[in-house]
Formats: structure tokens, C-alpha cells, sequence
């Protein structure tokens, strides 16, 4: 309870600093704190849930939740400080290039849902914040089965990411464009999969994915574009952040996870501004 608190406070403490227009600089644990507890939510996959699809947060990110799909059965990596079980033993610039390039430090290559083609483009100011945060949980021994796959997987994912500049908050399209792929992957489970496991770029947005649920429910994602007019494009701005931030739509019917809105009913106002005026330009895709 007294480490969920304290990474709770860290958070506000860190939304904070974001909302004040970063007046004052924030540290990379700051600044990690802060994604990790809302916009990027790596503890959606990799923190253990109940059966109420709530996070178990005395075992954050220590691995264990399968996604099932019909191309693989993925197992969330324990990224925990642990050095027998977790990422303890690896440097910080392994564990970089486990989050933008998908390959661990044996070489071995990291595969879906881990939205490697996002992360690759992930800054390296925040990639570094978001290894100070990993570094600062606390270390849980919790080995967990190997991912398996039905396809094979690439050699890598390109070439290999080295730098990556900032993105101006200033710019709140760019930013916006940043928040939906880079840090949050909403793009990753809302652009439809094609039969090789990647997503359909062409399609960017149109949802249509099979998603695990609460329950062993299967959950569709949802066309976040213009091109259906049941969705969020007939929404305000107001409601699009309500249903980010709370999983209610604007008719108060509760949306389901896999969304991931225990971490962002911490997102600032702020990003979530950006994020919505980002999701206001993709193009129509129609609904099947």
C-alpha cells in the first residue's frame, strides 16, 4: 500500500509539473512517473490482473497476463528490477533498445502485441524517463512462460533506432500525433491487423481488431475516424476525454478494457487536449 501510494503521489506530482506548462524542469523519474502512470500504461499488459480486469498493483509490471490471438500466445515479460526473473540485469541501453528496436539483449527478438513499430519512435528524453521509472519499482520475482507464434518474426523491425528528437508540446497536432502513437500505441489496437500481424497503415484508426476482455470476453476495437458516424466523431470534445479518462461513452454505458483507464484518468489535461485535436484529423476509414 505505502509503494501504491507513493508512485501515486509521484504521478500527481508529476502531472503537475506537465500542467503548469512545465515551467519548472522535471526530472527524468518525474517525467517517467508521469507517462508510466497514464499515457503509456506499459502495467496495462504487464502488471497481473484480477478477474475484474483490475491491476493488482502489489505486483506492478512483474509479467503473467496472456493476450491470446490467433497468430501467437503472448505472455507479458516481468519488467520488474528482479535480476533473476525481471530486467534487473540489464543495462539501461539494452533496455532502450528492448523498447525501440524489439530486441533483447540475447538478440532474441521481441514480438506482438509489443507495438514496436510505435515505440521506435518514442524520444530519447522520454525513452530514458521511462527507464528511470522501470528502475525505480520494486523487484518481483515472478518467471513467467514464453510467448509463443504461429508467424515468423522479422530479423528486426528496421533499422535500428539510435535518436530520436523531442516533439514540441507546443505543437499540439504533433504532439497529439506523438501521444496516439509513439507513447500511447492507441494507434497500434485501433488500425486493423493484416494477415502478417502488422497493422494496415493504410487504414490508420479504423478499429476492427479482436482484443482480449474482461472475463475472457472478446472486445472489438473501435473506427476512431470520421468514417463511422457512431463513433467518436459525432462526440464533443468533452466526451471523447471523458470516455478516455473514465470509460463512460456520452450515453454513460461503460466502455471495457483492454482501454486502459486506471492509468489514464491520469493523463493532463493538457496532453488529453492534444491528443483529442490529433484524433479530430484522421482520415475517414469506413466501417465494415
Amino acid at each position: 500500500m505505502q509503494h501504491r501510494i507513493r508512485v501515486a503521489g509521484a504521478a500527481l506530482a508529476a502531472l503537475g509539473v506537465i500542467c503548469a506548462g512545465a515551467v519548472r524542469a522535471e526530472t527524468p523519474l518525474q517525467r517517467g512517473t508521469y507517462l508510466m502512470r497514464s499515457i503509456v500504461a506499459c502495467g496495462n499488459c504487464h502488471t497481473p490482473k484480477d478477474p475484474n480486469f483490475k491491476p493488482l498493483n502489489d505486483q506492478e509490471l512483474a509479467g503473467g497476463f496472456a493476450i491470446d490471438a490467433p497468430v501467437f500466445h503472448a505472455v507479458a515479460a516481468n519488467i520488474t528490477p528482479d535480476k533473476e526473473t525481471g530486467i534487473g540485469n540489464w543495462t539501461d541501453a539494452q533496455i532502450i533498445d528492448a523498447i525501440r528496436n524489439g530486441k533483447r539483449p540475447d538478440g532474441t527478438i521481441i514480438g506482438p502485441p509489443m507495438p514496436i513499430a510505435f515505440y521506435r519512435g518514442i524520444s530519447d528524453d522520454d525513452v530514458r524517463a521511462i527507464v528511470a521509472y522501470l528502475r525505480s519499482v520494486k523487484p518481483i520475482r515472478n518467471k513467467v512462460e514464453k510467448s509463443t507464434y504461429k508467424i515468423p518474426l522479422p530479423p528486426s523491425y528496421g533499422p535500428r533506432v539510435i535518436h530520436v528528437a523531442p516533439v514540441p508540446r507546443s505543437d499540439k497536432l504533433a504532439y497529439g500525433h506523438y501521444l496516439a502513437s509513439a507513447l500511447g500505441h492507441c494507434l497500434d489496437c485501433h488500425t486493423p491487423i493484416l494477415p502478417t500481424g502488422q497493422n494496415d497503415m493504410s487504414r490508420l484508426g479504423g478499429g476492427g481488431n479482436e482484443l482480449p476482455g474482461p472475463g475472457n470476453t472478446v472486445v472489438i476495437s473501435s473506427n476512431l475516424t470520421p468514417g463511422n458516424s457512431k463513433g467518436i466523431a459525432s462526440w464533443t470534445d468533452p466526451q471523447i476525454k471523458t470516455a478516455i479518462r473514465t470509460g463512460h461513452r456520452p450515453d454513460g454505458t461503460p466502455m471495457v478494457g483492454p482501454m486502459a483507464f486506471a492509468w489514464y484518468q491520469n493523463i493532463s489535461d493538457t496532453d488529453l487536449n492534444s491528443l483529442v485535436a490529433y484524433l479530430r484529423t484522421l482520415k475517414p476509414v469506413r466501417s465494415d
